[in-house]
This record gives structure tokens, C-alpha cells and sequence, in this order.
């Protein structure tokens, strides 16, 4: 498996994206102003995620998708590996990642990658997407924040 920066003349995969957010607009919004890298295997994209620059020395690791057929293989944890390894090559001093309540495996995997939960933003799936998100059984509706020192 191989991962890299995708290139500015080919197209992010949508539909890998759309599995970790589920609003286009929203994503549209950050490839704009991000930077997207995507895990390929045997010519086929299996996962991706987007660097977004957020405040000086800050990044922000604002999606983190792996195909469903490839899911309980580690490669999110690599993902998010390599986004900290990226992180720290472009000079940045922190990455902060946010997440729905409801993500528990999600929770659980960027603390073992070394990240602490510094804040809880309220209703945040409420205010900002139209349809109601459901996983694992509980409704999203909280943005849970972490960050890591790089």
C-alpha cells in the first residue's frame, strides 16, 4: 500500500470522502483549502484524508476514510500515522482532528495514535448538517475535539 498527495489534476474519491462525511458541500468545501492524500493498493484507492490549515502552526486532519472491504486491516490507523508524519514535515506544531460522538471506534483509535480530547462542541451535527446522522446506534450530534503536539 502506498500513500501520497493526490494530484491537483485528478479527482479526490468522493465516495470515500462522503463515508466520513456525509455532506458534499461540506467536503467540497475543505478540498478547497486542503490538501488531499489517498492510500492506494493493487491501482485501487482504498482510503484518504485531508490536511486542512487551520491556525499558524496548526493543521487540522478533517477526514479519515478507508473502503468498507478494507475495513479492520489497520489502514486507518496508518492513515492517521502518515497525516502525523506529513503534519510534521510541513512544519506544523499541532494537528487537531473532530469527530462525531457517536464514532466511538473512531474515539478510541486517535487516542492510541497519541491524541487527547481537549473539547466537546455542543450540537455542532445539529447546527450544521440538514439530515440526521445515526452510528452505532446513537444519534451524532456533538463534535468531539482532539489534538496532539507534533
Amino acid at each position: 500500500m502506498d500513500i501520497r498527495l493526490l494530484h491537483k489534476d485528478e479527482n479526490p474519491p468522493m465516495d470515500l470522502l462522503l463515508l466520513a462525511d456525509p455532506s458534499r458541500n461540506i467536503v467540497e468545501e475543505y478540498l478547497k483549502r486542503g490538501e488531499c492524500f489517498i492510500a492506494e493498493s493493487d491501482n485501487q484507492v482504498i482510503g484518504v484524508y485531508v490536511l486542512l490549515p487551520t491556525r499558524p502552526e496548526t493543521v487540522e486532519l478533517v477526514n479519515v476514510a478507508v473502503s468498507e472491504k478494507h475495513h479492520g486491516r489497520g489502514i486507518g490507523k496508518l492513515l492517521v500515522t502518515n497525516a502525523i508524519e506529513a503534519a510534521k514535515e510541513k512544519g506544523y506544531k499541532t494537528i487537531e482532528i473532530g469527530t462525531g460522538n457517536s464514532s466511538i471506534g473512531q474515539i478510541a483509535l486517535y487516542q492510541k495514535c497519541g491524541f487527547r480530547i481537549t473539547c466537546i462542541d455542543i450540537d455542532f451535527f445539529i447546527r450544521h448538517y440538514q439530515e440526521e446522522i445515526f452510528e452505532n446506534g446513537i444519534q451524532c450530534r456533538d463534535m468531539v475535539r482532539l489534538s496532539r503536539d507534533l
